[in-house]
């Protein structure tokens, strides 16, 4: 029963965050034919407002980002070419991560850089993980075991970090940036407004879900390791 209950809790854990996050997108996603041009559009104007005519706008599948090294807003085709609240909204906070970086944001830089090396220590993590009960069986001791991985553990922590430098990076993307963009530059109307709060908000906490994602993960490892 017990195991039950914290498998339910983990699922919840994991996969509730990354629910709600996609339903706030998904439910102000609906085209609307009244709002004068696409994401994409919106984008490009905005950059062009701000003059930063060296980012382009693609789209993409990868999801919705901005590329510092790459000086990109890259989109989603349904936010690159839809017309929508969640469109709009969307492509305010990609540019007000582009506005960060104009602006010389440390911690933007920091994420990017952290990034960089999360993507190292994610790919040596599941070696020592692998390598793990082998090396141990081999050396013939439990102290082996642990203690790679007790290292593996220390190279997935950075991945917590990272998440953890997003936040701040996210929140100011969104609430200090598109959100008085939107309401200064009045692009959407009075009545659309907490639709599009909803979907910054579900834009500036994408990142708490894989956060919570490697936690459980550490916290599997840790279990195994006592």
């Amino acid at each position: 029963m017990l195991a039950i209950l914290a498998l339910a809790a983990i699922v919840a854990v994991v996969v509730l965050p990354q629910a709600l996050i996609r339903l706030a997108i998904a439910r102000h996603g609906k085209e609307r034919p009244d709002l004068p041009g696409t994401g994409g559009e919106f984008a490009r104007h905005l950059l062009d407002r701000w003059q930063l005519d060296g980012v382009k706008v693609e789209t993409t599948e990868l999801g919705d980002h901005y590329d510092p090294k790459d000086r990109v807003v890259r989109l989603l085709p349904a936010h690159h070419d839809g017309r929508s609240v969640a469109a709009v909204a969307i492509a305010a906070h990609e540019v007000g991560h582009a506005i960060q970086h104009a602006q010389g944001d440390r911690l933007l830089e920091f994420r990017q850089r952290l990034a960089e090396v999360a993507t190292l220590t994610d790919r040596a993590a599941a070696a020592f993980f692998i390598a793990a009960p082998v090396l141990g069986v081999a050396a013939r001791t439990p102290l082996a075991f642990a203690a790679l991985l007790g290292v593996g553990m220390a190279l997935l922590s950075v991945r917590v970090v990272f998440a953890l430098v997003t936040l701040p990076v996210e929140y100011d993307a969104s609430y200090r940036k598109a959100l008085p963009i939107l309401e200064e530059g009045r692009y959407l109307e009075a009545a659309d407004m907490p639709a599009a709060r909803s979907v910054l908000r579900a834009a500036a906490f994408t990142y708490v879900a894989a956060a919570l994602i490697t936690l459980v993960n550490l916290a599997r490892w840790l279990r195994l390791l006592r």
